[in-house]
């Protein structure tokens, strides 16, 4: 039975994961829709090889370690103290109350995200340029100023998703032995020193198995949310693979092209995970396989 419940989860899989794979031989031919996959002709690695001589290349690929880096080293751990603060709380119906809040967010489509952040910030009307005028400082065209690109991207990303990401962190946190709190009360460990020498140890596996998967994820940020905040003004440090695949790909035509740059991708996920894992094993974890 228990495998009759995940087969409709593994057939998702199959259709919509394994079998597109396929698709991925159209990277190294000269693809032409009419001719279809069998009759294109093959030109080998000369896609790889646009894509790395590109001009584009360095910028994209610059753009997209540096948001994967802000999501490592300022979203990241959020979730983790957010779990740990919302375990401190007594009050069970607060405590509720405070997660049913935070994780509304995660139900707003990044259109509806974006558009609120407009709302705010805009030159045109926006709240918070018009309390920065009300106060005599001047206004900041935070829209199209290429430095506040990446202060709102990942802002945006923390509004919207960390409280969704404390659910696993929770769930962890629950399972831990109440037993070693009364053992550390009796030793006299204050509410903090639990924290650091229970709590945290107890759910390290875990942050480890999500640090993991996280860094599969390096150059897969999401096209809609950048493609959003996306103009000409900021594309110098906006512009990821994501958004850069959408353009060559559907609005140039260049699907060859566009493979090679998603292949490429997956490619280099496939190599962190891999060494992320052997990394978390080496120091004792359990990684994810």
């Amino acid at each position: 039975m228990l495998y009759l419940m995940i087969a409709p989860g593994l057939l998702y899989l199959f259709i919509y994961k394994y079998i597109p794979m396929f698709g991925m031989i159209i990277s190294f031919q000269d693809y032409k829709p009419y001719l279809g996959i069998a009759g294109s002709e093959w030109v080998g690695l000369k896609h790889f090889e646009r894509l790395f001589t590109s001009s584009d290349f360095w910028m994209i690929l610059k753009n997209t370690l540096v948001l994967f880096g802000l999501q490592i080293l300022i979203y990241f751990p959020i979730p983790i103290i957010i779990a740990l603060m919302l375990n401190e709380l007594m009050n069970e119906r607060y405590k509720k109350l405070v997660q049913t809040l935070i994780y509304l967010p995660h139900f707003m489509s990044w259109v509806v995200v974006v558009s609120i952040s407009y709302v705010l910030f805009t030159m045109d009307g926006g709240i918070i340029n018009g309390l920065l005028k009300s106060m005599g400082s001047e206004q900041i065209n935070f829209l199209l100023d290429s430095k506040w690109f990446r202060p709102m991207y990942i802002g945006q990303v923390i509004w919207r998703e960390a409280g969704w990401g404390t659910i696993i962190f929770l769930a962890a946190v629950a399972s831990v032995d109440p037993q070693l709190y009364e053992a550390a009360k009796m030793d006299g460990a204050n509410r903090f020193r639990q924290m650091w020498h229970i709590t945290l140890p107890a759910i390290r596996s875990v942050i480890v198995i999500l640090l993991i998967l996280k860094i599969g994820d390096v150059l897969e940020l999401g096209f809609e949310h950048v493609f959003l905040l996306l103009n000409s003004t900021n594309r110098h440090v906006a512009e990821i693979f994501d958004t850069y695949v959408y353009v060559a790909g559907l609005r140039q035509g260049q699907f060859s092209y566009a493979t090679a740059v998603g292949l490429f991708k997956g490619f280099v996920g496939l190599v962190l995970v891999i060494f992320a894992n052997w990394l978390a094993k080496k120091n004792g974890e359990e990684g994810i396989y």
